[in-house]
């Protein structure tokens, strides 16, 4: 009954190793999102919004918000160092919108290090982890079997909740941040689960495969180590999935994560001029794209791809048969 606990604990046993170090350095924030600090607190956030719906909701609850917010303060810390990094030798980009950049990644790494601080996770004891810990032990963990059937029944929701998104976009997106970037979100939640969940998802033992998936089973794809499973460790009771399905999420994941950082360091760009300039959104985007030159590519094109590949992965159905059928879930 206590594999879930054990599933968390594997993660904050990484995180007590990683603080560590991180108490020791000078920006703590900045050292974290260097150190792929991030990563545990997806698994971590991933784990925490599955179990909330299978039992002890506010307490999961609370917890998914507590390795949220700093797995968005880091979220952030990254999106402005990837602007600053992408424009910082850049000349045709004016020094006033480098260092609004830059004021606004000190700001962001600044914020993280006092909640770091205020919330004890720096501290010397590890004082939030071990709080963490210790309500983790008093959840009302289900049987193996129990436990399984749960977490396939939160997975064919999860797959209806992605699939009514994208029927309600008719596949036309208006935005990077609140279209693209949110569905590479709910897609990516699919596939973290799977890793977060250490052992319990396993690949079905029989392959299907409709002649329209074998386009996503890319070298790059097929040989990345994220698409990998966890070893079924000491799991006796298993979800499986279809491997190519598992496979075609992985590159429709990877490709709007491509067009997602194409259009949010253009948009971003575009905040900043706005920011500087005192102008609307769309003269602030033009602004953008005269310093970018002619060869950049236009957020409408960017928008576009997004659709294209969306709507061509959903009329598929490919998520329909990302779980293996009912029969042979366990």
């Amino acid at each position: 009954m206590m594999q879930g606990f054990n599933r968390f604990t594997y993660y904050t046993d990484q995180l007590k190793d990683l603080f560590e170090t991180a108490r020791q350095a000078e920006n703590p924030a900045l050292w974290m999102l260097k150190n792929n600090v991030r990563t545990p607190f997806f698994m971590l956030q991933a784990l925490a919004r599955l179990y909330r719906e299978l039992h002890n909701p506010e307490l999961f609850s609370k917890l998914k918000d507590q390795f949220k917010q700093i797995e968005d303060g880091l979220g952030q810390i990254d999106h402005y160092n990837a602007l600053y990094l992408e424009f910082e030798n850049n000349t045709n980009v004016p020094d006033a919108y480098k260092e609004a950049i830059k004021k606004q990644l000190d700001k962001s790494t600044s914020r993280l290090n006092e909640t770091l601080k205020e919330e004890d996770w720096l501290s010397e004891k590890n004082l939030r982890i071990e709080k963490i810990n210790k309500k983790l032990k008093k959840a009302d963990w289900l049987e193996p079997e129990d436990e399984v059937k749960a977490i396939t029944d939160f997975y064919l929701q999860s797959i209806v909740d992605v699939t009514d998104f994208v029927s309600k976009t008719k596949y036309h997106f208006d935005d990077v941040e609140h279209d693209v970037h949110e569905l590479r979100r709910k897609l990516r939640w699919l596939s973290i689960y799977v890793q977060a969940l250490q052992g319990v998802v396993q690949f079905s033992d029989k392959e299907i495969m409709e002649q329209h998936v074998k386009k996503y089973l890319t070298e790059t794809i097929i040989n990345s180590p994220f698409n990998q499973l966890p070893p079924p460790g000491s799991n006796t009771i298993f979800l499986k999935i279809n491997k190519n399905y598992f496979l075609a999420l992985s590159w429709i994941i990877a490709e709007l994560g491509i067009i997602k950082d194409e259009g949010l360091l253009l948009t971003g760009l575009g905040s900043t001029i706005k920011e500087v300039e005192k102008c609307n959104e769309s003269e602030a985007l033009q602004k953008a794209y005269l310093i970018l030159g002619p060869n950049q590519i236009k957020i409408e094109s960017i928008l576009d791809k997004a659709e294209t590949i969306t709507q061509i992965f959903f009329i598929e159905k490919n998520l329909d048969h990302f779980l293996a059928r009912t029969d042979n879930l366990l």
